[in-house]
């Protein structure tokens, strides 16, 4: 099983290069679906993920159906948005199956036509969408991939870690 994060024409460099960072911390995959907003090469894509992006496994489509048809049966496809009326913890994150959670861009999130032909896939995080419009995506994408992992007992990621100096004793 893997997690894959998948981002739907993402626009702002930071919060792709700190998602990205995100995913090769947690082994989890990492889409973009183009349009993208701004050149892979970008200084500020590079800087949020540091150093990290030859640890990134990143697949890159040339729009949403491309993606779509990616997608095998046994998948789980989360549409991950304010527009949902399954609380993203619901879910059961350890079925068979890859899973893969799907953020909107950070001005529009996802198509509403695709929204709302998907309404049983789509999950969101409690917010006061009365005071605050959106969460930061790069933070969302954290939220919700750390449940799946928490689900799946964080498989394959070191859960402690020691100081150097306790490992020489």
């Amino acid at each position: 099983m893997t997690n894959h994060i998948v981002l739907f024409e993402p626009l702002m460099p930071a919060n792709t290069g700190n998602i990205a960072r995100t995913t090769a911390a947690t082994d989890a995959v990492l889409h973009l679906i183009e349009p993208l907003g701004f050149e892979l090469d970008d200084k500020h894509v590079k800087r949020a993920g540091l150093d990290y992006w030859d640890h990134v496994q990143l697949v890159r489509h040339p729009d949403l159906p491309s993606f779509l048809e990616t997608l095998k049966a046994e998948d789980h496809l989360y549409l991950v948005s304010k527009f949902a009326n399954q609380d993203y913890t619901q879910p059961d994150y350890q079925a068979a199956g890859d899973q893969y959670f799907l953020f909107g861009k950070e001005t529009t999130g996802l198509p509403e036509v695709f929204m709302r032909q998907n309404p049983e896939k789509a999950i969101r995080i409690p917010q006061d969408d009365q005071q605050v419009r959106s969460l930061n995506l790069s933070n969302t994408v954290a939220i919700v991939l750390y449940e799946a992992l928490r689900q799946q007992g964080f498989a394959g990621l070191e859960t402690t870690h020691h100081y150097q100096q306790d490992k020489l004793k």
